[in-house]
């Protein structure tokens, strides 16, 4: 039994013996059996279309007096909530911004926080009882730019298709779920979600230290419709650290959804906890449900998901017969894909969708299918980036190991 005092000490020593989730669980699959003992912390990561996420923004846009308090406001066309507090004659804007608003189909809050944490200026449009304000702000005009969860590393997802023969307007599909059981919509990164990881949650309590996007923060507590054998968690963390590639907007068929990541760093403290850091994609069910009714069909596992060879999608130009008009950009749900410039990673989710959408196979992965009784149905959307919620994970550890980071001191050094 060891204990986080323990292991902080072995941080700031640097002997402190720190695993990646995928490593971890790279030697779990070789057989090595490893104990409390052998190592002192595993980080865990998650990345994907998280709908649960929003902004609390205080944003400067006149000089006071200028108006008594905002009606409405938007910020590049997105729709803000005023408020709680009404800074009354401030000039001061307190906001409260959705990660699903929109300012129309393609453009939404995660396309917004994206573009505060790039550091880009922002159009704010006020409407006050007497008249309009218009200004422009960047992060840095900010007094106060946290984000807000409330169901981060929800442990067990749930993939749907569509049983009726139609084509189904939904959050799970980019373009509309195509039925009958023509395709399948995948979430969660699997063996490395935090809450996989540690379901009992002997590590991950309220008040641990996360990184929310890249940026230290912390669990405020369980997260909306969290349950015993469903948790999530809610977590806020401060906009300014934030590393815009493990975030953005999504766009879907029934409007923008946001995508948020988080990293979290499991303390091994004895062998109850070794046990459950054993698990893997293989021991994850993945129950498979109609989406028009939420009926489960049938049940696989995340290794039917992530354990294929290519996880990332991969452009092949020379096999691009330019086409009048490249179907595979336009529906790119990040935007991260031309086939003059290629696939631009720091965007790329690894979703899959141009790959479904291109005639011609320019475009592959090792994309998969589910098997839903007795047939195999192609997954076409994945709505969570695995690779890039390993890459949070070496980030975790990279702090971890060169000191920035211990569990009583935080993450923000």
């Amino acid at each position: 039994m060891k204990t986080i005092a323990e292991i902080d000490e072995k941080i700031r020593s640097g002997s402190a013996v720190v695993y990646t989730a995928a490593e971890f669980k790279r030697l779990v699959r070789e057989g090595a059996e490893v104990t409390a003992a052998e190592v002192d912390v595993v980080t865990t990561g998650t990345c994907g279309v998280v709908s649960g996420t929003a902004a609390i923004l205080s944003v400067p846009v006149a000089a006071p007096g200028t108006f008594e308090r905002a009606e409405r406001v938007w910020l590049n066309g997105v729709p803000c909530m005023p408020g709680p507090c009404p800074n009354e004659r401030l000039g001061l804007l307190d906001l409260i911004v959705s990660g699903t608003a929109h300012a129309g189909a393609g453009y939404g809050g995660g396309h917004l926080f994206r573009e505060i944490v790039e550091g880009r200026e922002i159009e704010v449009l006020v409407e006050a009882a007497d008249r309009s304000i218009e200004a422009r702000v960047t992060l840095e005009d900010f007094s106060y730019a946290r984000l807000f969860t409330t169901r981060s590393a929800f442990k067990n997802y749930t993939a749907f298709l569509n049983t009726r023969p139609t084509r189904l307007t939904t959050i799970f599909s980019v373009t509309g779920l195509q039925g009958p059981c023509r395709e399948v919509s995948v979430s969660g990164c699997g063996e490395i979600n935090p809450l996989e990881n540690d379901p009992a949650r002997f590590a991950i309590r309220d008040g641990t230290p996360v990184f929310l996007n890249g940026s230290a923060g912390i669990v405020t507590g369980e997260g909306t419709r969290s349950t015993p054998a469903r948790p999530n968690l809610t977590v806020i963390a401060d906009m300014v650290g934030m590393q815009s590639r493990y975030m953005g907007g999504f766009a879907t068929s029934a409007g923008p959804e946001c995508i948020t990541s988080l990293g979290v760093a499991i303390p091994v403290l004895d062998d109850r906890q070794v046990a459950a850091l054993r698990v893997l994609d293989e021991d994850i069910p993945l129950p498979v449900a109609d989406i028009n009714t939420r009926t489960v069909l049938d049940e696989a596992t995340y290794a039917d998901v992530w354990q294929r060879p290519d996880r990332e999608v991969t452009y092949h130009p020379e096999w691009c017969e330019e086409c009048s008009a490249c179907v595979a950009a336009s529906v790119c749900p990040t935007g991260a894909f031309t086939r003059e410039t290629g696939i631009d990673r720091d965007r790329c989710l690894a979703c899959t969708a141009c790959m479904a959408a291109c005639q011609n196979n320019a475009l592959e992965a090792g994309e998969g299918s589910l098997r839903v009784r007795g047939r195999k149905v192609p997954i076409t959307l994945r709505q969570s980036g695995r690779t890039l919620a390993e890459d949070l994970c070496r980030d975790v550890k990279e702090r971890i190991l060169d000191g920035r980071f211990t569990f009583t001191g935080g993450g923000g050094r």
